[in-house]
């Protein structure tokens, strides 16, 4: 009797610190897509403060395109913090990332506007996004590591699915602030001066995530290496396994373009594209954070149990034959329930694919650079195809009259992830990746 009482008090001491790691883990996470999600939820209010133009397609293309550059920085973040996080350890690092990824906050948060300071005013916000986008390249790897390497057997695509997870609650706590925002202020006094409210608050919760971050245990998985990688080593290694990270980035371009699309952009689309309240979008978004966070579990927990491959092959499929149908239908009659109809859907497909993917990316990249080839594939596709959604969106409905236009955008990611995932996993390329548990 004594025994058990003993072994059930350890299994739940282990559950609990577990479970503690994994939010001192995800913190990080919380504030990087806080601040990507109000950059794209402002950026109407955004582009008049620092890029002011004639035209307001233009105005809002150059504040996506700011957003789009800071991603751009995400490979290099990835190829110099992440050899970083590989050889001085997982905890060390994601201090480091935290620290310049709010650097980065606070600049945005405290730049004055394009009428104060004049051409300083975009030259700041972009150094903000850069710092922002240096730090995410990293950032996001190197916690999909933590959470990998702290895993039980067998549970590994539910314990990586809460990486993503944790930016799903971000979203949501950035959507209620900007819907009491909209309610206690005028739209004039928004677009003024009341955007930068939910800014400073997350400069204000930036000590408090540092805290958590101070406490975090280093990795089992890290302590047990022998011997770690030096830099020119951990350069050689991701050179020799380039494939990896071009068929990774595929595998990421379905997850980042469909996430970006039903977050970031979607409030611009609601409000700009189909004439929705700024209400109706931010009740939408937040509709879309919630079922994220719950569908991003169940697709890791499934991919435990059925493997890695039908999930991300079937998700892909379906979007690469749904998203245009879907946005047509949606366009032709825009509503509120339209709207969230069609988002959930896509939330679907994101969360179950992206519940997969973390743990089919982190078992295809080699053990002893799992932080610099996971980061490097992952921060290519969010710079190539993710973080572009917004602009190329924008683009292709200025271009082509068809306000469905996206889905093509969508469509393209959906196939990338489909030939992702028969590569990856094609026989005798791939080290067991994703196969179910025995």
């Amino acid at each position: 009797m004594a025994k058990t009482i003993t072994r059930t008090t350890t299994q739940s001491t282990a559950i609990t610190s577990r479970a503690g790691a994994m939010v001192r883990a995800t913190s990080g996470n919380f504030l990087e897509q806080f601040d990507f999600f109000l950059f794209g939820f402002y950026a109407s209010a955004i582009s008049k403060a620092f890029f002011p133009a004639a035209n307001e397609v233009t105005s809002l293309m150059l504040t996506f395109t700011t957003f789009w550059l800071g991603a751009l920085m995400r490979p290099i973040g990835a190829l110099v913090l992440g050899p970083y996080l590989d050889h001085i350890g997982r905890r060390k690092g994601l201090i480091v990332t935290l620290a310049i990824m709010a650097s980065g906050t606070v600049l945005i948060a405290v730049c004055p506007t394009y009428a104060g300071i004049g051409v300083a005013a975009p030259l700041i916000v972009l150094a903000g996004r850069l710092l922002q986008g240096f730090s995410a390249g990293v950032e996001l790897g190197g916690v999909s590591i933590y959470l990998f390497e702290i895993s039980t057997p067998g549970n590994r695509g539910f314990y990586t699915s809460f990486q993503s997870a944790s930016q799903q609650v971000a979203i949501l706590f950035a959507a209620v602030i900007g819907y009491a925002l909209s309610a206690a202020l005028p739209a004039a006094i928004i677009a003024e001066w009341g955007w930068r409210v939910p800014f400073f608050i997350g400069c204000m919760i930036v000590p408090f995530i540092f805290f958590l971050r101070r406490t975090l245990e280093e990795t089992p998985d890290f302590l047990a290496q022998k011997r770690h990688p030096t830099t020119a080593e951990i350069f050689r290694s991701m050179g020799a396994n380039w494939q990896i990270v071009v068929l990774g980035m595929l595998l990421v371009a379905m997850t980042t373009v469909t996430f970006y699309f039903i977050t970031v952009y979607t409030p611009t689309f609601g409000k700009n594209v189909l004439k929705l309240s700024e209400t109706e979008s931010l009740v939408v978004t937040a509709f879309v954070a919630a079922t994220n966070f719950i569908w991003l579990p169940i697709g890791g927990a499934i991919s435990d149990r059925v493997g890695r491959k039908p999930v991300l092959l079937t998700i892909s499929l379906l979007a690469l034959c749904t998203v245009y149908p879907a946005l047509h239908w949606l366009v032709s009659a825009p509503t509120f329930g339209g709207l969230l109809a069609v988002e959930l859907l896509f939330s679907f497909y994101f969360g179950v694919y992206n519940g997969a993917m973390v743990a089919a990316l982190s078992e295809a990249v080699p053990a002893d650079v799992r932080t610099s080839c996971f980061s490097l594939a992952y921060s290519l596709a969010a710079a190539l195809f993710g973080t572009f959604t917004p602009l190329a969106s924008t683009w292709l409905i200025e271009q082509t009259g068809d306000r469905a236009s996206p889905g093509y955008w969508l469509m393209m990611a959906a196939a990338c992830g489909a030939v992702g995932t028969l590569a990856i996993y094609r026989a005798g390329e791939t080290r067991a990746v994703g196969a179910a548990p025995a």
